[in-house]
């Protein structure tokens, strides 16, 4: 891992990114469990089944990170609760192709942010490493199986303000 001069330590880098992944993780469970909230037992529903399994199974990873790092947890938490639901659910009130297309924004965003940790990372930190490859695998899949599913028919609108907030929500949760 490169640092220049002012820069964190290689620990405080490393325990921002696992802060910033287990938030990450945690509002997306929350956006999936608003969205069934609203989608029932619809095929849509059905699809974000799958996705939250996977995506729970990523939240469990980090947080056993957070404990045994003893990295300190975002304290947005509680916001991240209430927004990642509210997200979910609006979007899935807004018909099937929107809560898609709030999937394919926010998966966009995430892959991005997951190759950019695996690429600041470089030799140090193996198995988080492996483990970001892993779940951004998994993201994408999420994007993709959303795209076949509406995810592109989606309003433009909620795309764009989804992607806003996610690269927000990216920024502050990497520190507070």
């Amino acid at each position: 891992m490169k640092r220049l001069p002012g820069d964190p330590s290689e620990k405080a880098q490393v325990d921002r990114m696992i802060r910033v992944d287990h938030a990450g993780e945690y509002g997306a469970k929350r956006i999936y469990e608003g969205q069934l909230a609203v989608l029932g037992n619809t095929p849509t529903a059905r699809e974000i089944r799958k996705m939250a399994k996977q995506e729970e199974r990523h939240l469990a990873a980090f947080d056993r990170m957070i404990r045994e790092r003893h990295v300190r947890p975002t304290a947005l938490a509680p916001i991240w609760h209430v927004a990642g639901f509210a997200l979910g659910a609006a979007s899935a009130m807004l018909g099937p192709n929107a809560a898609m297309a709030c999937t394919v924004a926010v998966e966009e965003v995430i892959d991005e942010h997951y190759q950019r940790q695996i690429d600041t990372l470089g030799k140090s930190e193996p198995a988080l490493k492996k483990a970001l490859k892993e779940f951004r695998a998994n993201e994408i899949e999420h994007r993709d199986i959303a795209r076949q599913h509406g995810g592109d028919a989606g309003p433009p609108f909620l795309r764009a303000a989804v992607k806003a907030g996610t690269r927000l929500a990216i920024r502050l949760s990497t520190r507070i």
